[in-house]
């Protein structure tokens, strides 16, 4: 083979070569907690997120759950993640076998200790419905999760075990309240709302 045809040959090599990679999926790269795998990015309504950060929901020594919180720009403090337009997601899985009806009220008892009570009260109606969702799966099991998605123009999704609950929150006011359960000024630990924040100590 002559030269001229050598460089044309090694030149449509690269360039298919290239091609390939291009098509090829882009790998997501996984984070472990607690023995929990969580993908660093996910895509929500279309837009790409990262996880800001991720950690362990402790009650005395006890590991109850995992949580993580995406966002499409990673933040270091409450407001700058929740104040962002775009959607966002909590994850949370558990590490032992939880009443799931008393993890509803524990919820609606984080929401209330961050809010101002007018505020709380017109976010009751969301709130028991939450709470019945809770109720009604009984048991949540080692290993079993639950995410909370804000999607703009539709709401917060409630998915439990695979499956949405019911119709989105409408209120963008719920979803932040929900939020603050981790991120807010009384949160339901400390360390995990750190985590949450991306914040290493």
């Amino acid at each position: 083979m002559n030269t001229p045809r050598l460089h044309l040959f090694v030149s449509r090599l690269v360039l298919a070569t290239s091609l390939v990679v291009a098509s090829l999926p882009t790998l997501a790269a996984t984070v472990e907690v607690a023995g929990v795998k969580l993908e660093d990015r996910v895509t929500l309504a279309g837009k790409p997120l990262t996880l800001n950060g991720a950690g362990v929901r402790y009650k005395a020594v006890f590991k109850v759950y995992t949580a993580g919180f995406y966002v499409e720009k990673p933040a270091s403090t409450t407001d700058a993640l929740l104040d962002q337009p775009g959607p966002k997601r909590m994850t949370i899985t558990m590490l032992r076998d939880i009443d799931s009806a008393e993890l509803g009220k524990l919820f609606s008892r984080g929401m209330e200790d961050n809010m101002e009570k007018g505020s709380f009260a017109k976010l009751i109606p969301g709130v028991m419905r939450m709470s019945q969702v809770f109720t009604n799966h009984k048991v949540l099991k080692t290993g079993e999760n639950f995410m909370l998605d804000w999607i703009p123009g539709t709401g917060t999704v409630l998915t439990v075990k695979g499956q949405v609950e019911g119709e989105p929150f409408r209120e963008p006011e719920f979803f932040e309240a929900l939020m603050r359960i981790w991120l807010g000024p009384k949160p339901a630990d400390w360390q995990l709302k750190d985590a949450l924040l991306g914040i290493k100590k």
